[in-house]
């Protein structure tokens, strides 16, 4: 859920599928890349330098990140019965080199993150049962190339590395080309993504200065109409090697028509049929969005997913309030949860485990509003509700901006709802639930 809502975000072949590809949780090794990867991208970058004879310009910055969240662990939690504490709390701490070197219509963009984690969830595997503050790439073991590797490890913590961007940019006022590792967000949702093919942010997500990238190759083209189309190929692996029937391609049109706009989405990901229609509609001094998808999925069955949502700003008090709602519906979830020892659907494992899909039920509303206190400290609050069993979430925070390179953030999340609802505790053993407990953050970011 967005905690800053005055903040935008970092700006997906396919063949037939014979067997399952969404191998997506996989651990990040402790192993270098692949060599020849980092090299290939490299050379791609390059190769086209010489074409321009305009002098070049270089960009370099560097964001320095401290990330601290605790989880408390409810009376009879099954991770506090194993361990015997109240709360969990892990640290991640992120260096973010960015480069960008400029020569007349080439760009080539290197962005290189080193990232340490580590706490009481790092111990337990990853068995933290928290929400997804942040986005974390994991491993590139079924991307095209392999940038990411882990360079340390011990009992409570981790040392990562990995290229977040890598890619070579040829613009033209009408054309654009963008070829390597970057990040591509389609639709207009403000919590939930289902129009969003690649990588999206969790609905819980505070922490969205950068999305992670993946390996693909974009074609821009702007129309005089204000129109634009893009269309998008990103290839992964399997089993180590290249497969297309796991990886994507896809078109998306974006039209004007009056005071409104449109998207029409066509793409075929990881083996299926997806189709999408965006609208924008103002209305008076709202914006109304929709976002339809439509999946056929290698099972022969169709699903379809959504949003509707509308955001207003207003100035009241001397400030200015942002106030958002959304309506989403997931038609990869249940209308009820399983019981304990019983599956998810296999096709809302899939996505789940992908990073595609994060909530497991069906209908959910979503509201939320930001204002500032001072014109430094902006306050946010949210709340995600399950309309299938009624569990809620809210989540709340605090922004501090100390200049225009420095941000301070704190906030937390607490979840409302009974055991065995999606927002509450979850049956985990005899006399022990997993789950459920309330979670804080503080976040420091700076650029330099």
């Amino acid at each position: 859920m967005r905690c800053d809502l005055l903040r935008g975000r970092d700006g997906a072949l396919g063949a037939r599928a014979s067997r399952p590809h969404f191998r997506c949780a996989n651990p990040v090794r402790a192993r270098r890349p692949r060599s020849r990867d980092v090299l290939t991208l490299f050379a791609v970058a390059f190769a086209a330098w010489p074409m321009c004879a305009e002098p070049a310009s270089n960009v370099f910055k560097v964001r320095g990140k401290w990330f601290t969240a605790a989880l408390a662990l409810p009376d009879g939690d099954v991770l506090r019965h194993a361990g015997g504490d109240a709360a969990l709390v892990d640290h991640n701490v992120d260096l973010r080199l960015m480069w960008q070197r400029d020569r007349g219509r080439l760009r080539v963009i290197v962005d290189h993150s080193t990232t340490a984690i580590g706490g009481d969830s790092v111990q337990l595997g990853g068995g933290g049962s928290g929400f997804v503050f942040e986005q974390m790439p994991g491993a590139d073991n079924n991307r095209l190339f392999d940038l990411s590797w882990q360079v340390a490890e011990s009992g409570g913590g981790r040392l990562l590395h990995r290229f977040d961007r890598l890619a070579v940019a040829y613009r033209t006022p009408r054309w654009g080309v963008t070829v390597g590792r970057q990040a591509v967000s389609w639709g207009a949702g403000l919590v939930f993504q289902p129009m969003d093919l690649l990588s999206p942010f969790a609905p819980t997500s505070v922490d969205q200065d950068y999305k992670t990238g993946d390996d693909l190759l974009l074609i821009e083209r702007l129309f005089e109409s204000g129109a634009d189309l893009q269309v998008l190929a990103v290839g992964r692996r399997a089993g180590g090697r290249t497969d297309w029937a796991a990886s994507s391609i896809a078109a998306k049109f974006h039209g004007i028509a009056g005071e409104q706009e449109f998207e029409l989405l066509g793409a075929r990901h990881r083996g299926e049929q997806v189709y999408g229609l965006g609208w924008r509609v103002p209305l008076g001094g709202a914006l109304a969005r929709t976002d339809l998808v439509w999946t056929k999925t290698r099972a022969g069955g169709s699903v379809v997913s959504g949003v509707l949502n509308a955001d207003y700003s207003l100035a009241a008090f001397g400030t200015l309030f942002h106030l958002f709602a959304e309506y989403h519906h997931n038609g990869f979830g249940v209308r009820s949860l399983p019981g304990v020892g019983e599956p998810l659907p296999r096709r809302l494992r899939e996505r789940l485990a992908c990073g595609e899909v994060f909530l497991r039920m069906r209908d959910y509303l979503a509201i939320g509003v930001s204002f500032r206190w001072h014109f430094l400290v902006q306050q946010s609050v949210s709340m995600i509700t399950n309309l299938g069993d009624g569990s809620r979430l809210l989540q709340a925070a605090v922004t501090y901006d100390a200049s225009d390179a420095a941000r301070l953030q704190a906030g937390f999340a607490k979840p409302f709802g009974d055991i065995g609802d999606e927002f509450g505790r979850a049956a985990a053993t005899e006399g022990a639930t997993a789950g459920g407990g309330s979670q804080a953050f503080l976040r420091a970011v700076r650029y330099f």
